[in-house]
């Protein structure tokens, strides 16, 4: 569970859902081959953590790990997403995202 605080109480939303909505607006993003497995072998943790979410001050941080189609302009791809992921968070939760830290762990055919 992410926990907040805010002017009207005490925000509590689940990492699941967040990955849900990470995960859709993931589906149709140009240059994005998919979630990278790189990321969680090498933190050694669970599935969930190719995206990794925390809160600093009344904002959400999200990093994410992922793999790139080959051939695609990495820096625009990346800016990309980090964009969409900040818009499609806001905008369904109404919390701001203070970052998205996108990492390129690789790259794929497909």
């Amino acid at each position: 569970m992410i926990k907040m605080e805010s002017h009207l109480g005490s925000i509590e939303i689940s990492e699941r859902y967040f990955l849900s909505l990470i995960g859709s607006a993931l589906a149709d993003a140009f240059g994005v081959a998919g979630l990278s497995s790189a990321g969680r072998r090498r933190r050694g943790a669970a599935a969930g953590d190719s995206v990794r979410i925390g809160v600093r001050g009344n904002k959400l941080v999200i990093d994410l790990h992922i793999l790139v189609t080959y051939g695609v302009n990495i820096a625009a791809v990346v800016s990309s997403i980090a964009h969409k992921i900040s818009y499609t968070v806001e905008d369904a939760t109404g919390i701001g995202v203070a970052a998205v830290n996108v990492f390129v762990d690789g790259m794929s055919a497909h």
